[in-house]
């Protein structure tokens, strides 16, 4: 039975049990705590929390999920995959124990023919928690399980909670017998893998208090809806159902691995190692597919990294398979060609997605080539020192240099049986690092943290008013401070305050939250607005700190919107619509929005492509967006149904989520039609004047695009003009001919560099009787060990060590000369072929001096090449270098 038959004969049964069937949610997660849906519950998260009505009691679903935190384990088991589908019924306060269990029996054991499993009942088992007795008295009432296969398991293994206090309560595991060759008998509480886990039954029944751990936590009551969460791997069913050994053997995976295996001339099953590197391939394909479906672009940070990542081992796998050129051609569309039944999104978004991956392919292929030529020395290196752990120096080299991924890095140095200490890579990140901060602040609203706005989200929706005005007087619903509800609120406090309506924007949509104020009506109350979020659909949070008076619940205030700061957004925000089809304009419907963040006077555009722009289109983009404003194209506003705003041909970006009633701006008619619910000018002309600025790449796959808005463009023109205005004076020069004379200035200022470095490096080699005469002589040959002072960089102190160990002769002979370039100290020392025969490695000496210096270097036996941070200790670092040669 093919595994698409699976999901739709799932969706059908219990359709026909009265649920609403409901489409996967997208892999990226809306709870911003984490980066993927990485089980079949989190898109039903807020309707198990009562932070949102759910549209149905009854719902199903078949949902696309990801998880990374074993991809180690990929292709060594037969149940860790990276992607993969779980089947979920969910009952909200409707039906319970009675109805999962004996619905989950029936499509697992049914008739094939009436649309259910045909799984033989002699195979299953199921367990429940140990004091469930309920639970255990209906497997055998409603269904004809056999006798004794309902066994008993503790905490640990059937009982389910979110690991904070809220909802929580026993569950109901149904297994399938592999059979007696697969290992002992005795059930599933033998904990062997003969008995493979298929669906798990959740009744949430309890009220939990503190959870200290998985089985550590107080039942403090019931809750006053019990509501039933299921889950069933369709990947496991699947390989269960069409015969074969593991999930990397399906009809959905199976052809990548094959098509693999055809073009590295291996065969599956003949070697253990082969067969795992085709099973991650198959794995990792099919989860970048599918990722990059949803939106997903291969990047550096955050869920692009682990996009990067997937792929990077799917190509490197193919490589260790001894396949070295492109293979992402051969392999994605077989992946492509099964899942599109399951999920339009990926046959409507795949030239996009093909586009991603052969590019990504392209890059690490070359990075891969100059990588691992530095990796395997490094690794020789470290070997021959008799060293068992990589240097954590070179893993930054790898990745600062050469793109080459840490966890890429590990993964190599561990076959080759070396170690590399991801603690102190990370201390030399830490300064990249520091773009993160933006995923730091996005994650202030996780799960763990909304269910104190649960009770004020069931008062209802926070109105939001500011399309239309400024102000809005309303009621005070709740106030949080650090995260704990309070009746109240004084002067010189920071704390959140939930209001009935407001006219302030809160940041969404890449639109950055409004400046304002919330004034009490007529009791002398003064907050100024610092952040407006929507901590959980449907609620606006403000936090606010307040600088004059006291305000309670249930008391009235008004929201105050800066009127100059929206002005400004508003041109911010249009602009931005205004660039995008500019965009699509001059580079074609590929070229569409990735991503965007607007603010006062600022727009920052991130767009699928994968080249960098030239002057001219830059120039161009820039003309088309300012003629449109010339042109004061009325700017509609329009709520509509999203299938309806789709057949009108409006944008709907990749990574949002709409709901059935959404909002559509257009901006001279169809030429800019986007789904979008930020704020907006009223024509095209209120925008004034859009300067691009600035054009980057942002991954493999993306380019951004930076403009400023509105008074700040023409700030910057102004700026830029006083700067003209300025060279004219000092080059005395008009404007038209600037360009020709800073080229000329330019020229001259190479050649005089130029003149400089030849001599400088003219007085170096002066210096080489001087040196070649200091020379010391030792039972390990002549050394020259010396400070040269300031140089030029170290290029040139290289060169002077060669010229000095060739003047030596043949006799052995070492060279290490020290200088500061740049304010830091530099050694560069060298050996004959002689010295070498006597022992003397000059990687050794070096990583010796650098030590010594601060800092840390490496190279080959015959040149070696350091650097540090403390200039002082150049003469103790000769020193060290002169002592290990015992001279």
């Amino acid at each position: 039975m093919r595994t698409a038959e699976i999901r739709q004969r799932y969706l059908d049964f219990m359709e026909s049990k009265g649920h609403l069937i409901v489409p996967s949610a997208s892999l990226v997660s809306d709870d911003p705590s984490v980066m993927f849906n990485i089980a079949g519950m989190v898109p039903m998260v807020p309707y198990l929390l009562g932070s949102e009505q759910p549209p149905r009691t009854r719902m199903a679903d078949v949902q696309k999920c990801i998880r990374t935190n074993d991809i180690e384990e990929v292709g060594k088991t037969p149940r860790h995959g990276t992607f993969f589908q779980m089947l979920g019924n969910w009952s909200f306060g409707d039906y319970f124990k009675r109805e999962a269990i004996t619905w989950a029996w029936e499509f697992l054991t049914g008739p094939e023919e009436e649309g259910c499993l045909a799984f033989p009942k002699d195979r299953m088992w199921a367990t429940v928690f140990e004091t469930d007795d309920e639970a255990e008295s209906l497997w055998y009432e409603c269904t004809d399980i056999a006798e004794g296969r309902v066994q008993r398991l503790g905490r640990s293994d059937n009982y389910w909670h979110m690991g904070q206090a809220g909802p929580g309560g026993p569950d109901s595991e149904i297994f399938y017998d592999l059979g007696p060759e697969f290992g002992p008998d005795g059930g599933p509480t033998t904990g062997h893998d003969r008995y493979v886990e298929v669906w798990n039954l959740v009744f949430m029944q309890d009220l939990l208090g503190e959870v200290r751990s998985k089985v550590d936590f107080d039942i403090i009551g019931e809750l006053p809806k019990k509501n039933i969460d299921t889950g069933m791997g369709l990947e496991r069913i699947a390989f269960i159902k069409q015969g074969v050994n593991n999930m990397y053997e399906i009809d959905e995976v199976r052809p990548v691995l094959d098509r693999a295996a055809e073009l590295a001339g291996v065969e599956y099953g003949a070697n253990r190692d082969d067969d795992v590197r085709l099973r991650v391939i198959a794995d990792h394909v099919r989860s970048g597919l599918m990722l990059m479906s949803d939106g997903v672009a291969p990047g550096n940070e955050g869920r692009s990294y682990i996009l990067r990542r997937l792929l990077r081992r799917a190509i490197r796998a193919m490589r260790l398979l001894g396949v070295e050129g492109p293979t992402l051609p051969e392999l994605l569309p077989l992946s492509h060609a099964v899942m599109s039944e399951g999920y339009p999104e990926v046959a409507a978004n795949f030239e996009r997605v093909q586009r991603l991956a052969y590019a990504e392919e392209q890059t690490f292929l070359k990075t891969l080539e100059q990588g691992t030529a530095i990796l395997d020395e490094a690794v020789k290196e470290t070997k021959a020192q008799g060293s068992q752990s990589l240097s954590s120096k070179t893993a930054f080299l790898l990745h600062d240099t050469f793109g080459f991924p840490i966890d890429l890095t590990m993964e190599m140095a561990e076959e080759a049986g070396l170690t590399v200490s991801r603690q102190a890579f990370d201390e030399l990140m830490s300064e990249q690092r520091a773009r993160a901060k933006a995923d730091a602040k996005a994650k202030r609203t996780a799960h763990a943290d909304t269910s104190v706005y649960s009770a004020i989200r069931a008062q209802g929706e926070t109105v939001f008013t500011g399309y239309e005005q400024l102000n809005q007087e309303t009621e005070v619903l709740g106030i949080l401070k650090d995260g704990v509800s309070v009746s109240s609120t004084r002067a010189g406090e920071t704390v959140e305050l939930i209001l009935k309506e407001t006219a302030l924007y809160a940041e969404s949509g890449g639109q950055e939250a409004d400046s304002g104020t919330i004034l009490g009506t007529g009791n002398g109350f003064v907050a100024d607005v610092v952040d407006v979020q929507k901590p959980v659909p449907g609620l606006v949070s403000h936090t606010v700190t307040v600088s004059q008076g006291e305000i309670g619940v249930g008391e009235r205030v008004e929201t105050v919107v800066d009127p100059a700061y929206r002005r400004a957004a508003c041109q911010a925000h249009s602009a931005t619509h205004l660039i995008h089809a500019a965009l699509r304009d001059v580079l074609g419907p590929d070229a569409h929005q990735s991503g965007s963040y607007n603010k006062a006077g600022y727009m920052r555009l991130d767009f699928a492509w994968t080249q960098p722009l030239s002057a001219e289109t830059r120039s161009e983009l820039e003309e088309i967006a300012n003629s449109a404003i010339r042109q004061n194209y009325e700017v509609v506003t329009r709520e509509m149904a999203l299938d309806e705003a789709k057949a009108m041909g409006a944008r709907a970006l990749f990574g949002e989520k709409y709901g059935a009633v959404v909002r559509m701006v257009d901006i001279g008619g169809e030429w800019s039609r986007e789904l979008c619910g930020g704020t907006h000018v009223g024509s095209s002309a209120e925008i004034g004047i859009i300067n691009l600025v600035s054009e980057s790449s942002v991954g493999s796959a993306n380019r951004r695009i930076e403009s400023l808005v509105g008074k700040d463009a023409f700030k910057d023109f102004a700026a830029e003009r006083a700067i003209v205005n300025q060279l004219s004076q000092n080059l005395k020069a008009p404007r038209e001919q600037l360009g020709e004379r800073v080229q000329d200035l330019v020229q001259q200022l190479k050649q005089a560099q130029k003149r400089i470095q030849e001599l400088e490096a003219r007085q170096l080699a002066q210096r080489v009787p001087e040196l070649v005469a200091g020379a010391v002589r030792g039972a390990r040959g002549a050394v020259v060990a010396a400070s040269i002072g300031e140089v030029p960089s170290g290029d040139e102190l290289r060169t002077l060590v060669l010229r000095v160990r060739e003047q030596l002769g043949t006799e052995a002979a070492t060279v290490a000369l020290a200088g500061v370039a740049n304010e830091r100290p530099l050694v560069v020392i060298a050996t004959n072929e002689a010295s070498r025969e006597a022992g003397v490695q000059a990687g050794a000496l070096v990583r010796i001096a650098a030590g010594v210096l601060g800092g840390g270097g490496g190279g080959k036996d015959d040149v070696a090449q350091g650097g540090g941070q403390d200039a002082s200790q150049i003469e103790a670092a000769l020193a060290a270098v002169r002592t290990e040669l015992g001279v």
